[in-house]
Parts: C-alpha cells; sequence; structure tokens
C-alpha cells in the first residue's frame, strides 16, 4: 500500500498554433493508503491523462507525483511498483490465463514456485481456478477483465490504476464487475485510483470521489457529501442520476421574505423559501441565482413542509421499482422521480409538491454553491 500525493500537476500537450493545449491544469490531490479513489468526469476533462501520468504513461509537464514519498515524475513505469487495468484487457491471444497472469513475473525473475503460488492464490480470490488453461479467445468480456484484475494482483504493487475497465462489458456483468472490485479492494487492503466516465460507477464504488472538469478538479469528497452538498453548478448536474433539476431566476425579498421566482414568460413558478435557504439568500441580497432540486424531493402528494406548483407532464417513463415524471413550467423542464403506478400521463396538468428543505441554491456567475 502507498499514499500517492499531486501537486500543482500539469499536462501540455503541443500543437500546431505553438501555445501548447493543457489537458490538466495544476491540480493537487492526495490519496490516503488504501483508498479507493475514483477520478470521474466527462470525456476530455483529463482524468485519463492524470491516471497516465501516475503510472509513467505520460510526460508530466510541470508538478509532482509523489508514491510512497519518492517523486516518481522521472522514474521509468517499471519501476514505479503500480500494476494497470486497462479498459481493452490488453492479453496475450497465444497464452493461456496462466501464462498471461505469470508472463510479468517471470520478467521480473521471480522463482517459479512462488509465480504458482501468486498466480493461484489471484486465481482463487477472482473465480478463475477453472479457467487457467484456457485461452482468451474461449473466455467471455467478464473473465478476461478479470484475469486483467488478476495479472495486476499477482505483482503486489503498492498501487492499482484502473482505467474505465468495465467500457466494454454489458449492463448486468458492469454490476457484478463493480461489487467484484470493490470486494477486492476490501480484501487487499490496497490504494487503488479508478477512472470512469460513469457517476453511478463512481457513487457505488469509491471512498472518495474526484470530479474533474475541463482539466481541473470540481470538488473531491465522499459519495453521499457530493449527493448532498455539491460544491457547484457542475457537480450538482454531473452527479446524481436523473440529474439534479437546475432551475434559472431571482432571489427576491417580499415584505421581509425571501422567495424565489423562476426565469420565463406566462406564470413562472414563485416558492417562498425555508429558513435554511432564506438565511443563504440573505447573506447573498437580491439578484440572480440557480435553485437546485433533486428528483426525489418533487413529489405528487402533498407532504409537509413541501410547496405546491403547477406544471405539464411532458414524458412518463416507468423504471419498475420507481417512475420518472417529466413535466415543464413556464421557463424549465423538470424531472421528478415518484413512486411506480403513478397514474401521470403526457399532457397532463398537475400539481407537485417540492421539498424545499433539501434544495440546494447557487450563483451562476461563479456557478459556487451558497
Amino acid at each position: 500500500m502507498a499514499k500517492v500525493v499531486i501537486e500543482k500537476l500539469v499536462k501540455i500537450y503541443p500543437d500546431r498554433h505553438g501555445a501548447g493545449v493543457r489537458a490538466v491544469k495544476g491540480i493537487d490531490l492526495v490519496i490516503a493508503d488504501g483508498e479507493f479513489m475514483v477520478l470521474v468526469g466527462p470525456s476530455g476533462c483529463g482524468k485519463s491523462t492524470t491516471l497516465r501520468m501516475i503510472a509513467g504513461l505520460e510526460d508530466v509537464s510541470d508538478g509532482t507525483i509523489s508514491i510512497d514519498g519518492r517523486v516518481v515524475n522521472d522514474v521509468p513505469p517499471k519501476d514505479r511498483d503500480i500494476a494497470m487495468v486497462f479498459q481493452n484487457y490488453a492479453l496475450y491471444p497465444h497464452m493461456t490465463v496462466y501464462e498471461n497472469m505469470a508472463f510479468g513475473l517471470k520478467l521480473r525473475k521471480i522463482p517459479r514456485l512462488e509465480i504458482q503460488a501468486r498466480v493461484h492464490e489471484a486465481a482463487g480470490l477472482l473465480g478463475l481456478g477453472e479457467l487457467l488453461e484456457r485461452l482468451p479467445k474461449a473466455l467471455s468480456g467478464g473473465q478476461r477483465q478479470r484475469v486483467a484484475v488478476g495479472r495486476a494482483i499477482v505483482r503486489k504493487p503498492k498501487v492499482f490504476l484502473f482505467d474505465e475497465p468495465l467500457s466494454n462489458l454489458d449492463a448486468k456483468m458492469r454490476v457484478q464487475m463493480r461489487a467484484e472490485i470493490s470486494r477486492l479492494h476490501k480484501r487487499l487492503g490496497v490504494t487503488l485510483i479508478y477512472v470512469t466516465h460513469d457517476q453511478v460507477e463512481a457513487m457505488t464504488m469509491g471512498d472518495r470521489i474526484c470530479v474533474m472538469k475541463d482539466g481541473e478538479i470540481q470538488q473531491v469528497a465522499a459519495p453521499l457529501e457530493l449527493y448532498d452538498r455539491p460544491a457547484n453548478l457542475f457537480t450538482a448536474g454531473f452527479i446524481g442520476s436523473p440529474a439534479m433539476n437546475l432551475i434559472r431566476g431571482r432571489l427576491e425579498n417580499r415584505g421581509g421574505a425571501w422567495h424565489f421566482a423562476e426565469s420565463g414568460e406566462g406564470s413562472a413558478v414563485s416558492f417562498a423559501l425555508p429558513a435554511v435557504l432564506a438565511d443563504r439568500a440573505g447573506r447573498r441580497g437580491a439578484g440572480e441565482a440557480v435553485l437546485g432540486i433533486r428528483p426525489e424531493n418533487i413529489v405528487a402528494e402533498a407532504a409537509a413542509g413541501c410547496v405546491p406548483f403547477r406544471a405539464q407532464v411532458d414524458l412518463v417513463e416507468p423504471m419498475g421499482a420507481e417512475t420518472h415524471v417529466h413535466l415543464h413550467t413556464a421557463g424549465h423542464t423538470f424531472v421528478a422521480r415518484v413512486p411506480p403506478g403513478s397514474r401521470h400521463a403526457a399532457g397532463d396538468e398537475v400539481t407537485m409538491h417540492v421539498d424545499l428543505a433539501k434544495a440546494h441554491l447557487f450563483d451562476p456567475a461563479s456557478q459556487r454553491a451558497l
């Protein structure tokens, strides 16, 4: 196990104009010994580039990367004591499962009996014991992924790096492999850095999540903290499925009481703010703002503390355990997560209710949470 420390890390790719493209923009991140850290964000946010710099597969333009107290900027990948699992598995097609898992150890001149012990131990952990003599072409996608993980485990590295390892699997297999990797991390107690664009993977697997956008870190926190207390508009909209409803409007003081009025023509929705949000509005003052509401906090039935509003139903999506109801008002669209068996239908005019005690306010200029 090892602590990984990233300080002011920069990656610049050259371009034909000579200025260069800054793919990673001076990020700082500390990954604790034995922690499962997930780097998540949309394509092009710099998460895979960051992982590849940690692995030594990309040169560092500026800043430092330390593993177990040693700066590794100029250390070759093979000497960093890391193991990486790629999206494409990278198995040798002419080698058996056993040979694929043992190959790296043979190159390092590990004794044969120790190689056997390590491979069989990893195969037992991953349920590969009966597949050791098979070639990769005789394996399913999930089995190939487990072989790639096993090849990393046998090296007993200080840090495991996973670069979108589940992208090529079907939905059912992704769920299964998420659980297997999480269990494996708890069993081994290793430092693990995992890159994905899938926020569901991030929420279900990581001890902490690092949300990235345009080469910068937006927020680093535990999954539920990201969900319940997003630091900015990007994190609020990216974490959660369906995404948080973000409504643009204004904060207004009406006779000493703070209200949020959505922007839009016609009968725009207006909400009287509860004490917590009113206090934040008071510190901020009247002006433009964004109100964030999670889909589960918009309900069909009246409840204590909920505020009603009128909307029209655009679409109803039965999901089995829940139903997603897409709505619109004069200025915005909303998604509500309601219990199964909802009787809403497209075109209906309905009254919905918002639990504003669980809502969020953001500054549209700075994008930060109030």
